[in-house]
């Protein structure tokens, strides 16, 4: 099922639960606006190069429109489609005042030179700018997208509108980015797991956690992070994505805490280390040969097996629909963190259900970015900028209290937590379009 039919599936039965009226069920399914551009540049060597831009901006009750802009080569409508739904959701399950929106042009990266990139993005820009706005759709970066990439958004699109620092997010610290925003989405994870493990009566302070980790640190990553020392985590990184700065931060955090690094993957390949992985030696290494195939204190592993491998805790960051109906049954982790957006394929949902895994959905789990990105939004609207404990304390408080307000909707409707996050961000939509005025 690919990602749209199975967001568009989680959103009707939400829907269901909480007894939306069909038409303003259709309504909230409808994406506000959708963009299509084609996008011309010269290359470096003088030739010519077509690409096409999407925006799909899904929903504005809440707030402006917030997403991600992804540069890969798989970029497609039903994707952007799908990505720009669940960020509506999300943002409200984080109870940030947003709607949802998400871009990317059909490229690949690593095959672009770093000039090309920028006359690639500042086209992009141009075509979108009367479309984007501080109040209006903020985006943000996403795979194969950095802070530089929205320094040239900023800078473009200040020439049509003025110096405008919160019309993107997660920039670089020097044009009015956040503390904390690097870290956000590994650091959000964090928090996010630390809730339900301590919701299940376990606690990190005090035990033995093993984490086994596939690790993902590099330009193009979305990934998480976890502090434990007994309890044994796999974190998935997808092979597509190359190396994340998410990535880094998850297993510098997990480092951090004692925690043990057992499996990495990327793009190169797999590693393994039972004893745990040297996360310093690792970073020394990937920086050297840009993967981590070759790695001297780990043995080579089969890239396909990551998902499978032995673990309590297993957090997959990749592209969707990782963990489906072919590899669910092998899948031995208790709990699974969905740091990725759409990991879990609805058919692996019910075979993972059954075998009791808990499974904390995307919408939540991997909001820590979202979330910091708000924060940076608010400082440069205020112009005054906080310090990087205020941005973590903030941002433990918000996952802490997302967590609860997940829960809550659980036993209200007598649902796993999926169901619970997607009914609470459903049902906080449709009360905001119902109350500016919507009409049956």
């Amino acid at each position: 099922m690919n990602a749209l039919a199975a967001t568009n599936r989680n959103f009707k039965l939400a829907a269901r639960l909480l007894g939306l009226d069909s038409k303003l069920e259709q309504s909230l399914l409808i994406p506000f606006r959708e963009i299509k551009v084609e996008c011309t540049i010269p290359k470096d060597d003088g030739t010519l190069a077509s690409f096409v831009g999407f925006r799909v901006q899904h929903d504005n009750a809440r707030g402006p429109m917030k997403g991600g802009i992804r540069y890969h080569p798989e970029v497609d409508p039903d994707e952007v489609n799908a990505l720009a739904q669940l960020m509506t959701w999300k943002t409200a399950v984080a109870n940030i005042p947003y709607g949802g929106a998400k871009g990317g042009i059909g490229c690949s990266p690593s095959d672009l030179s770093i000039s090309e990139l920028e006359r690639l993005t500042r086209v992009f820009t141009q075509k979108i700018h009367d479309l984007i706005g501080i109040h209006t759709d903020v985006p943000a970066p996403d795979m194969g997208t950095n802070p530089q990439t929205m320094a040239w958004i900023l800078d473009e699109y200040s020439k049509f509108h003025g110096y405008s620092p919160a019309v993107v997010t997660g920039k670089p610290i020097d044009l009015g980015g956040s503390l904390g925003r690097d870290a956000a989405t590994g650091r959000g994870a964090l928090f996010a797991t630390e809730a339900l493990l301590n919701e299940h009566g376990k606690s990190i302070a005090g035990q033995r956690f093993v984490i086994q980790a596939v690790t993902l640190v590099g330009r193009e990553s979305s990934v998480v992070s976890c502090q434990w020392m007994s309890r044994r985590i796999l974190i998935l990184f997808s092979s597509s994505q190359g190396f994340g700065n998410v990535g880094s931060w998850a297993a510098r955090l997990i480092h951090e805490q004692g925690g043990k690094v057992v499996a990495v993957s990327d793009i190169t390949g797999a590693i393994k280390n039972e004893k745990g992985i040297d996360i310093e030696s690792l970073f020394k290494h990937v920086k050297e040969t840009r993967g981590v195939k070759g790695f001297h204190d780990a043995h080579p592993i089969d890239a396909n097996s990551i998902l499978v491998e032995d673990c309590d805790v297993l957090i997959p960051a990749a592209l969707g629909g990782v963990i489906n109906k072919d590899n669910a049954n092998e899948i031995k982790a208790k709990y699974i963190i969905e740091a990725a957006n759409h990991p879990t394929d609805p058919d692996a949902d019910e075979i993972l259900s059954k075998k009791g895994v808990t499974i904390l959905p995307d919408i939540y789990a991997n909001s820590g970015g979202v979330t910091v990105s708000y924060f940076e939004w608010v400082q440069n609207i205020q112009g005054f900028m906080w310090d990087e404990k205020k941005v973590n304390d903030e941002l433990k408080t918000y996952m802490t209290r997302g967590f609860k307000d997940v829960k809550e909707m659980c036993k209200t409707h007598n649902c796993d937590l999926r169901m619970g996050a997607f009914t609470l961000g459903v049902n906080r939509v449709a009360r905001a379009t119902v109350l500016r005025g919507w009409e049956a």
